[in-house]
């Protein structure tokens, strides 16, 4: 019988054969801060090629690499400035910080809508201390959780490490947009390192500090509510936890739209994308849901947002989560920054309408503002009356805020024959935790196989970090230059293989399969000599079957089996 793994058996095996390791260790260590070794940062590069293989490959979405450190009016125009916070509790004997919410899971639901007054009330009314030294815990309070740095130096310009990728793609939208030939549906990708000072990092990969990314922003017409590969996926079956308090159901993509659980097609159809992304890479499908955020529970920007979760040994963990954004972070960077971030909806043909709209007084900008007002004048006429304060509109012209009262415009009734009209993109976002599908990946192809006394990876071909080990049976008589000779066809980056002459087989096999590995090459003496001369032995790891092919054909064979062959129809 085998058995499955805890996060402790895990980690000491990823750190052993150099998966991952603890960041700073020499100095102590760091909570929340994980280094990838060889063999980690070779699996992470898989997963990112298959996740590039779904987002870029089949749905065509573009890529790009956006900075890390942004300004502050950035997070300021995103939310992140006065929302992304955590509440955090010390402990008034030893000091230690903790997560408030997370202290009071065991006792209450939904711990993480509860309010300051409401978390001090559950640390009174349950008994809850220290879990540290046992210590009454102190006031519950606000901490954002942004990296804060300064840019430049003596600069006064502050900045912050992005706590994700998105912002960059929103800020670029004018460019993309433009680079689209100004078309809708744009999807765009980007992945790299996110920053969250998290108050108590405590559950190894799952809550980090510093983190890896796989983000897709899709900006949507918000008049067209279709997708055309959806029937492809309409009858594909989900595992859903609705915010309605209902039960776990199981649904099939295109009920779950009809029956109005998720909102519409677009969504539905990257919940199902997520799904299939995630079985593809190895997570067990028996341990995969997508949990629906409460009301109260969404994100400052989402109008709904579904988490793909995965039963690990803390629990069900939150790995990927796909929010419907709306119009949120458009219309604030377009709000906070002056520049127009809409799209051209054109009609089929053109149409007569009447409507309220901003004109400028070129008579008074001229003398007022010289230069600068022919820009003024164009942002002016890009606004909107709703864009109209108590009289007055305030535009951003090169980082300037320019306060403009009534002499400079008037709002006036006009009737226009029109093309179309400028929309506000909605955005579709998959934001996929790189390191937590990472971990989850390793628990759920984890196994202790009794019978042969240790333990295993059943990691997937595409993921799995060394795709086949080479071995002599001796290192002699030549058995050692043909292993080498093969190892060098079948090693590449696309198609990595590892080498290894010392100790038994049985030994080697088990280090291969330790770390994943799906296939072992043997080099015996029946490969230089006999009626078998000429071949040697392929071993598949989850069997232990074993199978003959040529020697010559040893690179062909692994790359077909990379590909998708199966080991029984070789």
């Amino acid at each position: 019988m085998n058995k499955e793994a805890d996060g402790n058996e895990l980690m000491a095996i990823c750190k052993r054969r150099g998966f991952i390791w603890p960041s700073f260790e020499l100095y102590g260590g760091v909570a929340g801060m994980f280094d990838y070794g060889p063999l980690g940062c070779t699996m992470k590069n898989n997963i990112l090629e298959v996740w590039r293989d779904i987002y870029k490959g089949r749905e065509g979405f573009v890529e790009i690499d956006s900075e890390t450190v942004n300004p502050a009016e950035v997070f300021k125009a995103s939310g992140h400035v006065d929302e992304f916070s955590d509440y955090m509790t010390y402990c008034t004997q030893c000091q230690l910080p903790f997560r408030a919410d997370h202290l009071v899971k065991n006792f209450c639901e939904n711990p993480d809508t509860m309010s300051p007054a409401e978390l001090e009330g559950a640390f009174s009314e349950f008994g809850i201390k220290c879990p540290e030294c046992g210590g009454d815990l102190g006031k519950v309070e606000e901490f954002n959780l942004m990296f804060k740095t300064t840019i430049g130096p003596g600069s006064a310009r502050v900045g912050y490490l992005r706590p994700e990728t998105a912002q960059g793609i929103f800020v670029n939208f004018q460019n993309l947009y433009r680079y689209n030939r100004e078309k809708l549906p744009l999807g765009v990708i980007q992945t790299g390192r996110g920053y969250r000072n998290e108050i108590s990092p405590r559950q190894g990969m799952i809550r980090m500090r510093e983190f890896n990314m796989m983000e897709v922003e899709l900006f949507v017409d918000p008049h067209d509510k279709g997708w055309s590969r959806f029937p492809e996926v309409e009858d594909e079956e989900l595992v859903l936890v609705p915010n309605t308090g209902t039960d776990t159901v199981v649904k099939t993509v295109g009920q779950a739209v009809e029956e109005g659980i998720i909102a519409n097609r677009v969504l539905a159809y990257f919940v199902c994308t997520t799904k299939q992304l995630l079985l593809r890479l190895g997570i067990d499908a028996d341990r995969l849901r997508f949990r629906q955020h409460l009301k109260d529970e969404m994100a400052h920007y989402a109008a709904d947002c579904w988490d793909a979760e995965v039963l690990l040994s803390y629990g069900w963990t939150e790995i990927t989560g796909i929010a419907d954004r709306g119009c949120w972070d458009l219309s604030r960077h377009s709000q906070f920054s002056g520049s127009d971030l809409s799209h051209f909806d054109r009609f089929d043909e053109p149409k007569e309408m009447t409507f309220m709209k901003v004109q400028a007084n070129h008579r008074m900008l001229g003398p007022a503002f010289k230069g600068k007002a022919k820009d003024i004048a164009a942002a002016l006429e890009a606004k909107t009356p709703e864009d109209v304060r108590d009289g007055k509109i305030v535009l951003n012209i090169s980082g300037e805020d320019i306060v403009l009262t009534s002499e400079y415009f008037e709002v006036k009734e006009v009737t226009e024959k029109v093309t179309g009209e400028r929309v506000v993109p909605h955005v579709i976002e998959p934001s996929h935790g790189l390191d937590r599908i990472f971990y989850s990946l390793l628990e759920h192809s984890y196994f202790y196989d009794e019978k042969r006394e240790y333990s295993v990876l059943r990691l997937r071909p595409e993921v799995a970090p060394i795709k086949v080990g080479v071995f002599p049976l001796m290192e002699k008589d030549g058995l050692d230059v043909l292993a080498k000779e093969i190892y060098d066809k079948v090693h590449s980056t696309m198609t990595e293989a590892y080498y290894d002459g010392s100790g038994t087989i049985g030994k080697r096999y088990a280090r291969m399969d330790e770390i994943g590995t799906p296939w072992c090459i043997t080099v015996d003496y029946e490969s230089l000599e006999g009626p078998d001369k000429g071949t040697v032995t392929i071993r598949e790891r989850d069997t232990g079957d074993q199978k003959r092919i040529p020697a010559d054909k040893a690179a062909e064979t692994v790359r077909n089996l990379v590909g998708g062959l199966g080991f029984s129809d070789l």
